[in-house]
């Protein structure tokens, strides 16, 4: 689980817009640029190249 202090500071790498955690599928979401994040282990992997496409 990632902490609130590290999920209150993180953005998007892309847009620089507002993430939201899914704790169940352990992804990082950006709503506006349609791109999921994993986080493996607590660390969030924030390369755009390896996101996932997400249809909102």
């Amino acid at each position: 689980m990632l902490k609130k202090e590290l999920l209150d500071i993180l953005v998007c790498p892309k847009c620089n817009g507002k993430l939201e955690y899914e704790k169940e599928a352990e992804e990082l979401v950006c709503h506006s640029c349609k791109l999921a994040y994993a986080v493996k282990d607590d660390i969030p992997i924030m390369l755009i190249d390896e996101a996932r496409k997400i249809n909102d």
